[in-house]
């Protein structure tokens, strides 16, 4: 009795040995969105063994569902063999995937900010790149991925975000007379000046009344009115590096700010122009997106980069930020969209949804990395 005793004291130590070795093994994975291996992040995994099976839960600060079968995969054949032989030979692995997404601190934040954790600006240096269409597949792609979004139409000029969802002539529900509830749109939750002004309110705002309507929009509408909170506001900001961009940037605290380019030389020197206006007001820059990047011809096929090449990721480099993605000039990306149905909701499965949720995992993993960097490493837990 005793010595049988003793054996499952001396394998349950083998097997804990084998299963710190197995989460070492796992520490070294990298993380495809930041690039960077398991063990360098604030992630979490944990390492478990019942009834002959190992279980791997793996945590991730950023939404990542659509990603469990691929990490499935990298986690089983990572573990394969020491899951050949020795204490753990023959056993099964049960794997899953967890987000838990951290808040960048504001501790200045006004009331109906509160409950966001994390407000990104989706910014350019001029009209025409495409932000706005950028903006809104970027905040369905988020939510796609497991998280709860929201989107604020911050260009006074021409917001065109109830055009972009189908929800033109909406009106939003004024709460105690001074809040706004937010619209909800294909799963988001938006507020857009759009759907304050009439089609007879003249869109020649001046300035400062302008940035005014902005700070009002932005602090009196009830993101998260009861419900849990938001995981990220995602704003589109007018096009330019003005008075509103500065006004947003001072009023809240910013998670970060993604920039939308296309490849010609004139909007990469503006896209510049917006990046140096974020490090000024030390807001950072998660990353770049290249918009209408290649061309791909309808009757052939054949794809080419019209507008010039390896732009975005000159100045990426150049100023130590991030290619978060490329996107075609592609006829469907515009007709999606003005149609009231955006690529990520119109072809959920489809490969322009598919860039856009990547660039929402990539974006979404800087803001995890900006948000741990000041905290404590990351843990492992075997149980």
């Amino acid at each position: 009795m005793s010595d049988h005793h003793h054996d499952h004291e001396e394998l349950s130590k083998e097997v804990q040995a084998e299963l710190e070795r197995l989460a070492e093994c796992l520490g070294q994975l990298q993380d495809p969105a930041s690039g960077l291996p398991l063990d360098q992040l604030d992630a979490d995994i944990e390492v478990g063994y019942e009834d002959d099976t190992v279980y791997v839960g793996i945590t991730l600060g950023y939404p990542c569902a659509s990603q469990e079968v691929h990490w499935r995969k990298r986690v089983t054949e990572a573990c394969e063999p020491l899951m050949k032989s020795g204490p753990l030979g023959g056993h099964g692995l049960q794997f899953e995937l967890f987000s838990d997404i951290p808040a960048t601190s504001s501790a200045n934040a006004p009331e109906p900010l509160r409950g966001v954790k994390n407000i990104v600006a989706v910014a350019s240096g001029k009209g025409g790149v495409g932000k706005s269409t950028t903006a809104v597949n970027l905040a369905l792609a988020l939510a796609a991925e497991g998280a709860r979004v929201g989107l604020l139409d911050a260009d006074i000029y021409g917001p065109s975000l109830p055009t972009m969802l189908g929800t033109e002539g909406v009106r939003p529900h004024v709460k105690e007379q001074k809040f706004f509830v937010p619209v909800d749109a294909l799963g988001i939750e938006t507020m857009s000046l759009g759907y304050l002004m009439t089609e007879d309110t003249p869109a020649v705002w001046r300035g400062p009344m302008a940035s005014g309507a902005l700070n009002q929009i932005l602090t009196q509408t009830l993101w998260c009115d009861a419900k849990e909170e938001l995981d990220y506001l995602i704003v589109d900001m007018p096009p330019g590096t003005g008075d509103i961009q500065l006004t947003l940037a001072q009023k809240t605290t910013l998670a970060g700010a993604v920039i939308v380019t296309t490849p010609q030389d004139l909007a990469l020197k503006d896209a510049i122009k917006g990046v140096e206006m974020f490090r000024k007001v030390s807001v950072p820059v998660l990353g770049i997106v290249e918009n209408m990047a290649l061309h791909t011809c309808s009757k052939c096929g054949h794809s080419e980069p019209i507008f010039g090449i390896g732009g975005g990721e000159r100045i990426a480099e150049e100023y130590d930020t991030h290619l978060l993605g490329e996107l075609p000039l592609a006829q469907k990306i515009r007709a999606d969209i003005d149609s009231g149905r955006p690529s990520v909701t119109a072809d959920p499965e489809g490969e322009i949804a598919g860039f856009y949720r990547e660039i929402a995992r990539k974006a979404a993993a800087q803001v995890w990395l900006n948000a741990s960097s000041d905290e404590e490493l990351p843990e492992i837990e075997i149980s």
